[in-house]
């Protein structure tokens, strides 16, 4: 059972468009998302006592989240940055329930964003800020990116499991279809297998349509202690960081994310088949393979199989992304990854609009930072 922990629960939730949004900021993004979930919570900014940011590698300031307060004209009595990569924006959704159960706050503003396409330099710059998880002396000197690092895991988890480049691509086709129904989304062309392993090769085996794109956009949540009209539970959360550099993960069958779900599902008092709807961390394909079968939803080898079979569409028995994913909807660094929890909160609300998929009540969303490295967990449930 569930323990009697008190409950913290996302009472609002905003977001900004994901693409190429000229003309746009850091805190331009990130005070647009912020606007949207303090009105969707229903509630006003003098009532934000804490705020919680990632980072950005567009505007990479010491102090975002005291700057970001400051611009957005609250005087917050917690105020934090947190940094673990693509697991930033679980991480902070962890940390702010822990401020609300804890008494520490009342409401917690969680956003993040950023230009991370159009700003000057930005492409770049984002690529080599990311290229920097690698290791120091054994890996950075040899000019390694984050998609070579994941690319050397894709060809050791396909060696050892019997995945092919095919059921890779069949996740970036399910994304983009997913992605085709959000109005928000950076890319809603439709694509198919051969047109993902048609795209020009990035490092082998991974293709351009195995890659997510690099985005503009900011999300933003309200987590408080009042469970109002479409909130959504934060009922479990666990954490796992087994290494940092890819060459110390010595264990295909083991990077640390069944350890982080295990913890979120036993504090949760369910077991993963009770849940109803995923939130993956999908920064490329293989991502959502290794995730998916590290946690259980699928047996090693087998995530494409049951995708192809109906289980992950939007339709079977455990929608996947429903909102593309990074490697649709787009990825604007913490903000990409704080979609895919917004996306199944609105989901478990009831605030997805058209694109409402019927009978969701308890979603599960894992994410990770670095190369498999810092693994976040999250359980959420409608009231």
């Amino acid at each position: 059972m569930a323990d009697a922990r008190p409950a913290a629960f996302i009472q609002g939730i905003g977001s900004t468009r994901f693409g190429r949004l000229e003309g746009t900021d850091t805190l331009s993004l990130m005070s647009e998302a912020a606007e949207a979930a303090v009105r969707d919570a229903g509630t006003a900014r003098p009532a934000i006592d804490a705020v919680l940011t990632g980072y950005s590698t567009a505007m990479p300031h010491l102090m975002l989240a005291t700057l970001f307060a400051e611009h957005f004209g609250v005087r917050p009595i917690y105020c934090h940055g947190v940094q673990v990569g693509g697991a930033t924006g679980a991480a902070l959704v962890m940390l702010a329930r822990m401020l609300v159960e804890s008494g520490t706050a009342e409401r917690v503003l969680v956003v993040a964003g950023e230009n991370r396409l159009t700003a000057p330099g930005g492409r770049e710059g984002a690529i080599s800020t990311l290229a920097q998880v690698g290791h120091a002396l054994h890996e950075v000197p040899y000019g390694a990116t984050i998609p070579a690092y994941y690319a050397l895991l894709a060809s050791q988890y396909m060696a050892a499991y019997g995945v092919c480049e095919e059921d890779l691509a069949e996740f970036a086709v399910l994304m983009r279809d997913n992605a085709a129904t959000h109005p928000d989304a950076h890319l809603t062309k439709p694509v198919t297998v051969a047109d993902v392993l048609a795209s020009r090769t990035i490092a082998t085996p991974l293709k351009l349509l195995d890659c997510c794109p690099i985005s503009d956009g900011a999300v933003a949540l309200v987590i408080g202690k009042v469970a109002g009209e479409g909130a959504v539970r934060i009922a479990g959360a666990g954490q796992a960081h087994q290494h940092q550099h890819i060459s110390a993960a010595t264990d295909v069958s083991d990077y640390g994310a069944r350890h982080a779900a295990q913890r979120a599902f036993a504090q949760a008092g369910i077991r993963p088949d009770q849940v109803d709807i995923l939130g993956i961390y999908d920064s490329f394909t293989i991502t959502l393979c290794v995730l998916l079968e590290e946690i259980g939803f699928s047996l090693r080898g087998k995530a494409a199989a049951d995708l192809r079979a109906g289980l992950y569409g939007r339709d079977g028995g455990l929608p996947l992304n429903p909102h593309g994913g990074l490697l649709s909807f787009g990825h604007s660094g913490v903000a990409g990854g704080l979609a895919h929890i917004a996306e199944i909160a609105r989901q478990i609300g009831g605030k997805a609009g058209d694109r409402q998929l019927a009978g969701k009540s308890r979603g599960f969303v894992h994410a990770d930072g670095g190369v498999l490295s810092s693994h976040v967990s999250l359980v959420l449930q409608g009231e």
